[in-house]
């Protein structure tokens, strides 16, 4: 599950570019209901853009604005609960992760969502139930990983 994390240069410290993407993967085990599943912690990965300033807008104008986009398949975070709480969640971790005066307004996240089988590892195109199998199955209960994974 791709988490990109986009920002102005400057606006992230040298310990956000490098904490940044392994907080942003607990924070969606964890709004997925599913903390220390390793099947799903395993399929969470990203990468960090640090872009020159004069390429960042919003609004039609230069920005100091830092972006997290989450692609998950379609039953990712299902319900709105979930959603809100990865992304207040995201919006928290990037606010400890950048300099001082970042604007808290100034970070989105955005949640896209695969439709059933457009999302896959290895050239495997996983359905919504095989995603949930494998999790359950990582839990090593039936039902411990319950309905809501990422």
């Amino acid at each position: 599950m791709p988490i990109t994390v986009t920002a102005a240069r400057g606006e992230l410290t040298e310990a956000g570019r490098r904490e940044i993407l392994p907080r942003l993967t607990t924070a969606l085990v964890e709004a997925s209901g599913a903390a220390g599943n390793t099947f799903l912690t395993s399929i969470i990965g990203g990468t960090v853009q640090v872009l020159d300033p004069v390429d960042v807008y919003a609004g039609g104008r230069r920005s100091r604005m830092v972006m997290v986009e989450l692609k998950l398949p379609n039953i990712g975070l299902p319900d709105l609960a979930g959603r809100a709480a990865f992304i207040a969640a995201a919006t928290d971790i990037v606010d400890t992760l950048t300099v001082d005066d970042h604007d808290r307004a100034d970070t989105w996240v955005n949640i896209l969502n695969a439709p059933d089988g457009g999302w896959g590892l290895g050239g495997v195109a996983y359905t919504g139930e095989a995603l949930v199998a494998a999790v359950v199955d990582a839990a090593g209960t039936a039902g411990a990983a319950g309905t809501s994974t990422a």
